[in-house]
């Protein structure tokens, strides 16, 4: 018998600490952006981009960091392991997710500021559409390492949420499969997400390698999909995906999301906003409702409308993160959680 477990998702990602601004497209011409992309960038380029930006705002965030939050603002309980610096923004980060109800220990790399791995940021530039273009500059982030992976801690939640951003690094990558293992020797259910389709084309292979022997559950964008299996056909691609996992989810934007399990097809349609300001986090936050649904019990097509609130939250203010209750949003919209776990741990 599978103890309960104590949290509903421990998410393994990249710390880092966001900061977004607004610009128009001239902006991203000039710095040589693609605009809507996230590329990696060093210490003396961040420095100069930041320089370069406008006035902004800074929050703490990172992919899975911002999901764990989310799942936090449902009243779930969560976990996160990601590495910071001891530093000022790695006090900032490890308050910010803290205060988000997340559980978080992991020991912050130390003298990471002389070494030249300050704690991680990204400079998220966004224009009129709300569309982000990403440039991070990884730090300590990138020195996380399966030493870094609590196995006790992966045992004790439900689902294991792995940050796709995060397959850059050969330790990180050793982390996730360390946190696989175990995941799965506890009867657990590990899902990941492909992050960005700049992570799928550098990393095609290996991602498909890891989701055949490792992953119950993926999450993607319709974009990351088709460079997952290097087709513009939707349905086919998705259905390459479903045959190699228990579940999976693609979200589509404004057209909402599919969820796929087995020969099972779920349409979600995506929850209404006035304005869209900024879309950072979006999926990010759809991930949030959505594995806590599975977590929890529910349905595939309520897990997925629990991701669509979430997401629709987010894109209609600045910043990655929810700025309200989604427990109370969920309630307000006539969404329930179950308070108990169900058998997906």
């Amino acid at each position: 018998m599978i103890q309960n477990p104590l949290y509903d998702v421990c998410a393994v990602g990249n710390a880092i600490v966001d900061v977004l601004a607004p610009c128009d497209p001239a902006f991203l011409e000039a710095q040589g952006l693609t605009a809507g992309s996230m590329q990696l960038v060093d210490a003396n380029q961040s420095a100069a981009l930041y320089d370069a930006m406008a006035a902004g705002v800074e929050a703490s965030g990172g992919s899975a960091g911002n999901t764990v939050a989310g799942v936090g603002a449902f009243g779930g309980r969560a976990a996160y392991i990601g590495k910071v610096a001891d530093d000022q923004l790695g006090v900032v980060f490890t308050h910010d997710i803290r205060a988000a109800r997340v559980h978080f220990e992991t020991p912050p790399l130390k003298n990471g500021a002389t070494s030249g791995q300050a704690t991680g940021v990204c400079m998220i530039n966004v224009t009129p559409d709300g569309q982000r273009t990403m440039c991070t500059f990884l730090g300590a982030a990138n020195q996380l390492s399966a030493d870094d992976v609590d196995a006790a801690l992966i045992g004790s939640s439900a689902i294991v949420y792995l940050e796709g951003y995060l397959f850059d690094p050969a330790p990180a990558r050793a982390a996730f499969e360390a946190a696989a293992a175990a995941a799965h020797a506890a009867g657990r259910k590990v899902a990941i997400t492909l992050s960005d389709a700049f992570v799928v084309h550098r990393w095609r292979a290996e991602l498909l390698a890891f989701i055949e022997a490792s992953a119950d559950i993926v999450l993607a964008n319709e974009t990351e999909l088709a460079a997952l299996f290097e087709t513009d056909d939707f349905d086919a691609a998705s259905a390459r995906l479903a045959a190699m996992v228990e579940i999976a989810a693609v979200t589509r934007g404004a057209a909402g999301s599919v969820v796929l399990s087995g020969d099972e097809r779920v349409s979600v349609a995506a929850f209404p906003v006035d304005k869209v300001v900024d879309t950072t986090g979006a999926g990010d936050q759809y991930a949030a409702g959505f594995l806590l649904g599975l977590a929890r019990g529910l349905s595939l097509e309520d897990a997925g409308k629990l991701g669509s609130l979430a997401a629709s939250e987010v894109i209609a203010h600045w910043g990655p993160r929810p700025m309200t209750s989604l427990e109370a949003l969920a309630k307000q919209n006539g969404l329930k959680l179950r308070s108990r776990h169900s058998d997906v741990g």
